[in-house]
């Protein structure tokens, strides 16, 4: 069940003009459309897509739930979940008792570390896989050794690769 939480016409303050608009809806949408085809939920990605273009930053519980149409705890289920990710951060409110989000500038380097873990985990599972099938055929290996020289491969490789992107940014350092 969807609720309002402010009239259509009278649109809460704090929320993005840019939000509403068709263009900004379909930016919106495209973002959860993109969180659900990587297996995450569409609503964390509609309001990540809120949060990317959101005039002020900073957007309360109730500014998601009426610029989404979407229930509070979808939006605060999913909100928790952009700030475990590392791409959201829960920022002071003005306001008593009313959480504000905004996107965590380094947000998206500490989501691509996050899923590094994620593939350095599979790294080591599959040379688990490997160690249950040796002494088998090669076929019977190779997708196995696949997975693993994929997984070896991103392990290796993509710490530089996201260093590099750091320190291209201008005003930042690598860590």
């Amino acid at each position: 069940m969807r609720h309002s939480h402010t009239s259509k016409t009278e649109p809460e303050a704090g929320s993005s003009r840019i939000c509403r608009s068709l263009e900004g809806r379909h930016f919106i949408e495209d973002i959860g459309l993109f969180f659900e085809e990587m297996g995450l939920p569409r609503m964390g990605g509609r309001i990540l897509g809120v949060l990317l273009i959101a005039d002020p930053p900073a957007q309360s519980i109730n500014d998601l739930c009426d610029i989404l149409d979407a229930s509070k705890g979808a939006v605060s289920i999913n909100a928790r979940l952009l700030v475990e990710s590392g791409l959201i951060e829960r920022v002071a409110s003005p306001v008593p008792r009313r959480d504000y989000f905004r996107f965590k500038p380094g947000g998206w380097l500490l989501f691509m570390q996050q899923r590094m873990k994620v593939m350095a985990e599979l790294h080591r599972i599959t040379e688990r896989g490997l160690e249950l099938v040796q002494g088998n055929d090669p076929e019977h290996q190779a997708r196995l050794m696949e997975a693993h020289d994929m997984f070896a491969f991103i392990e290796a490789e993509m710490p530089g690769l996201l260093q590099r992107w750091e320190k291209s940014r201008p005003g930042k350092k690598a860590r």
